[in-house]
């Protein structure tokens, strides 16, 4: 079953989930600001999707202006990022699609329809 970690009030959300429900596929809502996406899923992310670690980073979002992630993008190492993306999903690129070892981050309709097929 495909994943979708996603947030209702995300308008970038809402869009990618009116196309799944659209292409009739199957898939399981999982909020990502309460159940962020875990740290195998995202080293599997950078492994098998097309995405460098500074993609799975919601560079325009509030909490990564707070954090300062700018800065510490250079600083931290790829298992600290990855830790504090598997543990605050406000972090994180919304939204993350992911069917077997296909994925898609943030919205982008051509990556969705393969992640879908």
């Amino acid at each position: 079953m495909i994943q979708f970690y996603g947030y209702n009030k995300c308008s970038t959300c809402v869009k990618a989930k009116k196309l799944l429900s659209s292409s009739g596929a199957d898939f399981a809502d999982i909020d990502i600001t309460i159940n962020p996406p875990p740290a195998d899923l995202l080293e599997d992310i950078l492994k098998y999707g097309e995405y460098e670690l500074k993609d799975l980073f919601n560079k325009s979002g509030q909490m990564y202006r707070e954090l300062n992630m700018k800065e510490k993008m250079n600083q931290l190492s790829k298992a600290e990022l990855i830790d504090l993306l598997a543990k605050n999903g406000r972090l994180v690129k919304r939204p993350i699609i992911v069917n077997g070892r296909k994925y898609s981050v943030g919205f982008a309709e051509h990556k969705i329809k393969q992640v879908i097929n």
